[in-house]
């Protein structure tokens, strides 16, 4: 296939498990450019079955663990071919599909580290008949880094402005920040929770899976004693390089301060947006403080409170989602890993070693051949 007229296809469920995103994407001057991407659910028992391991609410035995794997691997394969089959005429276009699965643990520090993310990429190439790349953070891991992020090298192609200091704003489940410095240099790092710890208080008191607009959060009053204790945490001022997810900052983190019992679920949802949006501000002004502008993206960008309130935390930087520069806010992490399937297959670095602090830079992620 002539690489020039490739196109890859991107597949990713965040922590937050609130759908798939697929993206398909060309490349012009090796920067990846979005045709088209879509969002596809899951079915409501699988992303409870999800949420329970990921927070440690339930144990997995072997076998459970193996037909998650696969029950994932299918819903990703439909999420794939979904967005295949409303472009006609391009799947023989299509030479890999990046599929990142679904974090179940990250774990990138003690003496065994490591990160698992599950979705049976043989079982995507089986159904899509396309090449799959999978597994793209154990390489970054096994050299001594944390995995994550891996978007900062997409953020710079796309974002970056020579003489300008900018900052990349992701608002997924976790929060992660990179930096675009004036003269050319990247970093970033996860800040914190953003959305993960609001979707599962709302679930939990509204039942629905997230907070839309934060109207659950306005309408509540934030408690300042509960929001010192829980920015009391280490990971907060840890210095980088480091990334979190779930099996940190999960509902059991939460319940663990005994001022919960006393406030009314509205208020304690108001702390935890305070939480995202005081941490983010925290981790901009303490390692981005020349930064001029914050670029917005994830699904946090439609929380119009949580973006107000970053806006004046933030402020006299300019907060905007990234749509104002061209960048799809929904769809950038799915574009990344199709981006990541493409550097696979030429054999070149998908990680920063200055953003993850591996040793050096690691051709990420496992081919999953199609069947010929």
């Amino acid at each position: 296939m002539d690489e020039s007229s490739a196109l890859y296809l991107g597949l990713i469920s965040g922590t937050s498990a609130d759908g798939i995103d697929a993206a398909l994407v060309r490349f012009e001057n090796d920067a990846p450019q979005l045709v088209d991407a879509l969002a596809h659910p899951w079915p409501a028992p699988l992303r409870a079955r999800i949420l329970a391991v990921a927070q440690d609410e339930t144990r997995l035995d072997l076998d459970a663990y193996g037909h998650l794997d696969v029950a994932i691997g299918q819903c990703f394969a439909e999420a794939a071919l979904q967005l295949l089959g409303r472009n006609p005429g391009v799947r023989e276009s299509v030479r890999a599909i990046g599929s990142h699965g679904q974090t179940l643990r990250h774990r990138p520090s003690g003496e065994h580290p490591f990160t698992l993310q599950v979705g049976d990429a043989s079982v995507i190439a089986e159904r899509c008949g396309i090449d799959v790349v999978a597994d793209f953070r154990r390489a970054d891991v096994a050299a001594g880094g944390q995995g994550a992020p891996l978007l900062p090298a997409v953020h710079a192609m796309l974002l970056a402005r020579p003489g300008r200091t900018r900052v990349v704003l992701n608002l997924g489940g976790i929060a992660n920040i990179t930096v675009l410095g004036a003269r050319g240099e990247v970093f970033g790092f996860d800040t914190g929770p953003a959305n993960g710890l609001m979707d599962a208080w709302c679930l939990r008191h509204r039942g629905e899976a997230f907070d839309a607009n934060g109207a659950f959060a306005a309408s509540g009053r934030l408690d300042q004693v509960l929001l010192d204790a829980l920015l009391a945490d280490p990971y907060f001022t840890m210095a980088p390089p480091k990334s979190t997810g779930r099996e940190h900052f999960h509902l059991m983190w939460l319940e663990q301060h005994a001022r919960l019992a006393a406030l009314d679920p509205a208020d304690v949802q108001a702390t935890l947006l305070e939480l995202s949006a005081r941490s983010v501000a925290d981790a901009i002004a303490r390692h981005a403080p020349d930064a001029v502008d914050v670029l917005a993206c994830g699904g946090g960008v439609h929380n119009d409170v949580l973006m107000g309130r970053l806006g004046e935390l933030l402020a006299p930087r300019l907060l905007a989602s990234t749509a104002i520069h061209g960048v799809d806010p929904d769809y950038l992490e799915a574009t990344a890993f199709a981006w990541l399937a493409r550097q696979r297959l030429l054999g070149l670095p998908g990680n920063l070693p200055a953003v993850t602090g591996a040793r050096g830079p690691r051709v990420l992620g496992a081919i999953y051949p199609a069947p010929r």
